[in-house]
Order: C-alpha cells, then structure tokens, then sequence
C-alpha cells in the first residue's frame, strides 16, 4: 500500500495520470476551507508542489530544494548590499552554481565523451548526487547513470532571474525562504513551464483567494482543452505515425516522411501547448494566474513572430537575460545580427548537448537576423503588409519552422540525412492517394490538431464563451464525454510530455 505513495521510476506523477487529479480532488477539498488562510494555504501549496516533484523526480527533489536555498541567500545579499562589485560578483555566483548544477546534469555525458575521445581517455562518469545519498542513507541508488531531472531547465532560470531582478532592482526579495521555496516549486508549472517571473508570481502569494465564475469555467476550459490536446491529438499521432517514420525514415517514401514533418510539427505544439493550457487552468483553480505561453504560433507570418507566440516565457527569459544582457540592438547593427544569433544558438544548446539541437538553434539565430535585416531594408515598420505578403510570409515561416523541427526530432544526424534524402529523391507522388486511404485516420487527426489551430481568434473566445454560459448539467455531460475518450484513447503506459526531456 505504502508503494502507492513513493516514487515509481516507470510511472512518474503526470497531469494525464489518473492518480494526480486524486491528489488534486483531495488538494481542492481542502482549499475549499482554507483558502482565504493565507499562510497555510501557501505552505500547504508548497509541501504538494514538493511531493509533487518527489513522485515525478525521485530524489532528485533535493536539487530544487539546493537551488532554492542558494538563490534564496543570494538574492538578499545583493538585496542588503550597497557594493556594487559585491553585488556583480553575487549574481554571477547564482549564475555560476545554478548553470553548473544545470551543466552537470545535462551534458556530463557530452563532455566526458569529448574528453575520452579528444584525449583517449577513458573517463566515466559519477552521479555523486546518488553516491551521496549511498553513503548518508544505505540507499542503493544507481551512481554510474545521471539522468536529467524533470523541470531542472525551467526551474534554474527561474531562480536565475529572481537574483538578476533583485541586482536590477526590478524587485524586492519576498519576505521568508518558504515563500521563495513556494515560487519556485509551484507544482503547475514546475516541470515544464511557463517558466514565472517573480515580478508576477510573488505578489500572489500574499493575496486573499479569490476566483470568478468566468475564470473558473475558463480554468476548466482549459484543462478538458489540454488533456485533448494532449491525448487524443498528440500522443495519437506520436505512437500511431510520427514515432514510427523517425524511427526509420529510409523505409517510408518521401510523401510520408513530409507528412511526419507535419505530424511532429502539430504533435509538440498540442504537447507542450497541451501542458500549459493545464498548467494554468489548474494554477487558475487555486487562484494564481500564469502567464500565456502560446499564442498560435504557426499562424505567424515571420520568424520574429513565431518567437513571440512560441514558448513565450523562454523567448523572452532569453530576450531580457541573454539578448540584452550582451547588447541587445544598442551596439550597432552588425552586432544586433550577432546577438540574436547567439541567443538561439545557445538556445539550442539549452534544449541539450547534440549537434542536432545546436543546428535547430542555429537556424533559427540566422534567419531572425535575416528578417530583421529584411525589415530595415525595405523599411516595413509601422506599415500594414498585403494580405497577401502576409499569407505567403506565413507559408514561408510555417515550412521553415517544420524544417527545423526534422533536426529537433530525429534521433540523430543520420536520421535528419535519411528524411531529407527521402523527400528529395523517393517522393512516391503516384503512391499519395494510396497513402492518403491506408492512413486516413491518422492524417484526419493531424488535419484536425492544425484545423483547431488555425481557428481564427473570436472562434475560439466565442466557444469558451459558450462552454463558460452552459449549465452545470452540460458541463458535466463535455467532462464526461470527455473523460470517457480519453480513457479509450490513452494506452496503457503513459507517455511523457515532450518538454520534460528538457
């Protein structure tokens, strides 16, 4: 019985498992009569967002709580300092720890391959996070393998930017480390984003609960819209299609892996879009509101503006602690190109240490500085484009941004050759409506997930208008429906989200 409430390796704690929205009913029942409590309802809040990281992370709980008692201290001595040098010195402390606490887990592999293969050594590598817990607790812990813990990206720039914002003085240290300890682990957006500002996020935490009746059924939106997104579009398409051409390009013909290009492109969009849309419904339903995250990117007409509807707490952590931390666009423009093109390719680099992810970051650093080059040159700004332009544009920037995501998700480089290579020189064009037949269900599903997308705007208001002026009777009737679809459509062994790889 005891087995039911630790960490299962195989089965992390996820928002499409079952057992997590127990927890939740049991969470809510209980903020129905202590929410306006503040103090208890945030440490309450804080010991599930911890529990929380426990049952998806393991023991790798501890280095939330390490980054969090790090950048705690750190952000109230730069606070309390009137030093400048100190107070340079101390950020570049938090940058320095968080980032090597990052490096280490991320791309110990990377490094100790280089180093065994530049120099003929032969190096292995140490999880001396377990090796500790060996020896302090008798625990078995495998040492030789270092896997990446859930959310460690997300959460380590986000105590990055509580210090960086204290040293500019955007904000103020929050008043004890168990609040700071709250901001940080707040389980919603924890493992995957978005990642929260403190400047945002803090000043809920001393606010009085309080929800109305359009965010509530908003919130509810959001969560049916997410699990859907999410199970029935893309985890559908990822094991029935997507998975299986990447797997082996070289055994479909061309039309199929192009289709598969597709099918990846609306996958991890319904994916991590999918996980936010939950994110903040379930952060709504307690009474803290999260930041948009995606904006229906692929109905952007420029590169420049698929950044600002794709993941939109990355892009602009990236914008406001990279991009103008080196310069921004204040150092002439040569350097503006040069600027923008380090931000992507380092995060590239950020996504993982693979040549793969680097080209992907690269990619998109070259062509932002095109089209920033572009627009100076035809000098566009403050004009409204044809309808025309803009549809082509978006054309354009939609197959660019496909061709990308080949170099994303392919295995690796051999596999990013073998897709390309298939779509150059063994099309199949007299096999399409054969394929189209033999693949119907699959290509419906994919044609839905973009049809959804590209719903205009008011579309979409108007039908959360109308979930949100239903009666009780009939909301229930959509969550059940619901429910009932996804228990027929989820298979078996769940299928993490795509970003918590990162």
């Amino acid at each position: 019985m005891l087995e039911q409430f630790l960490y299962n390796e195989s089965q992390p704690l996820l928002f499409t498992n079952g057992i997590f929205w127990v927890y939740f009913g049991f969470l809510i029942l209980f903020y129905t009569f202590n929410s306006q409590k503040i103090n208890l309802r945030n440490y309450c809040l804080l010991a599930f967002s911890i529990y929380f990281y426990y049952l998806s992370s393991g023991y790798y709980f501890l280095l939330l709580i390490f980054s969090t008692i790090v950048d705690y201290f750190i952000g109230g001595a730069i606070f309390n300092s009137s030093d400048q040098k100190k107070r340079k010195w101390l950020v570049g402390l938090s940058v320095f720890v968080n980032l090597s606490v990052l490096a280490y887990f991320k791309y110990a592999y990377f490094f100790t391959d280089l180093l065994n293969t530049t120099f003929l050594t032969d190096l292995r590598t140490t999880n001396y996070l377990a090796l500790g817990l060996n020896s302090l607790f008798g625990t078995d812990a495998d040492i030789l393998k270092i896997a990446l813990p859930v959310g460690i990206s997300f959460y380590t720039f986000q105590t990055i930017s509580y210090s960086v914002d204290i040293y500019r003085g955007d904000v103020k240290p929050v008043k004890n480390i168990l609040d700071f300890a709250f901001f940080v682990s707040f389980f919603p957006q924890l493992v995957a984003g978005p990642i929260v500002r403190a400047s945002d996020f803090v000043p809920q935490i001393y606010k009085p609960f309080k929800l109305k009746e359009q965010e509530y059924s908003r919130a509810i939106y959001l969560i049916l819209a997410g699990l859907f997104k999410k199970i029935v579009i893309s985890d559908y398409i990822s094991l029935n299609f997507v998975d299986r051409v990447f797997a082996e390009p070289s055994s479909y013909s061309g039309f199929e892996n192009l289709i598969a290009t597709y099918g990846y492109a609306i996958q991890i969009y319904c994916d991590f879009s999918g996980y936010t849309d939950i994110a903040i419904g379930v952060s709504l339903l307690l009474g803290f509101r999260l930041p948009l995250n995606f904006n229906s990117p692929y109905k952007a007409n420029s590169i420049t503006d698929f950044w600002r509807r794709w993941h939109i707490s990355l892009s602009t952590w990236l914008r406001d602690y990279l991009y103008i931390s080196m310069g921004g666009n204040r150092k002439g423009r040569v350097k503006t190109y040069i600027f923008l093109f380090i931000t992507m390719f380092l995060g590239g680099l950020w996504h993982g240490a693979n040549i793969r992810f680097i080209i992907w970051g690269a990619l998109h650093g070259v062509a932002l500085a095109i089209h920033k080059l572009w627009m100076e040159l035809i000098g566009s700004k403050g004009k409204k484009a044809h309808p025309i332009y803009n549809f082509l544009m978006g054309v354009l920037t939609f197959h660019f941004v496909c061709f990308c995501w080949i170099f994303f998700r392919a295995n690796d480089m051999e596999k990013v050759q073998q897709v390309l290579y298939q779509m150059a020189f063994a099309f199949h064009p007299e096999l399409i409506l054969e394929m189209l037949t033999g693949y119907a269900k699959i290509f419906a599903v994919i044609l839905l997930g973009f049809l959804l997308h590209w719903l205009p705007y008011n579309w979409k208001t108007d039908l959360q208008n109308h979930f949100r002026h239903a009666p009780d009777f009939a909301k229930a009737m959509v969550i059940v429906l619901l429910a009932l679809l996804l228990f027929q459509l989820k298979t078996s062994e769940s299928q993490p989200f795509i970003y918590f790889q990162f």
